[in-house]
């Protein structure tokens, strides 16, 4: 890993989980990670009850978009995480790959979202206590 290490977060619309997952990371990480997202498949748009949902805990993703996934995007990543959606990244050797069991928030409510917003939440916790070393603020 790098000295700044680089986590690339994957979702087929590129519109939900993986927004919400790069933003709490870009956020409670403080800078110390580069954040990228893509999909498969990716939106016109981030799902609006994403947007509505990571909006009450302070985290703006109003400007987000979806953006492809690219090879260059996981070549440039440290870490690969899909987002419980099937898809699959390139495979390069030396890339750590993690896969979140997430429900999608595609078509849910908000209070559906809030709970998968939590729970995306609590896992990038894990990781950042995992590539980031103690007391590197």
């Amino acid at each position: 890993m790098s000295e700044k290490p680089s986590v690339l977060f994957v979702c087929v619309h590129n519109a939900g989980r993986s927004q919400m997952a790069a933003a709490w990371l870009t956020h409670l990480a403080g800078g110390r990670v580069e954040v990228r997202s893509a999909g498969s498949n990716p939106g016109d748009t981030v799902n609006p009850a994403a947007v509505e949902a990571m909006a009450e805990v302070g985290i703006d993703i109003s400007a987000a978009t979806p953006k492809i996934l690219t090879v260059d995007a996981v070549k440039e990543s440290d870490v690969c995480i899909t987002m419980g959606c099937g898809d699959t990244c390139p495979v390069f050797p030396g890339k750590r790959y993690l896969d979140w069991q997430l429900e999608d928030p595609s078509g849910q409510s908000v209070a559906a979202v809030r709970r998968i917003r939590d729970d995306i939440k609590f896992l990038v916790d894990g990781l950042i206590k995992e590539i980031l070393p103690e007391g590197s603020k």
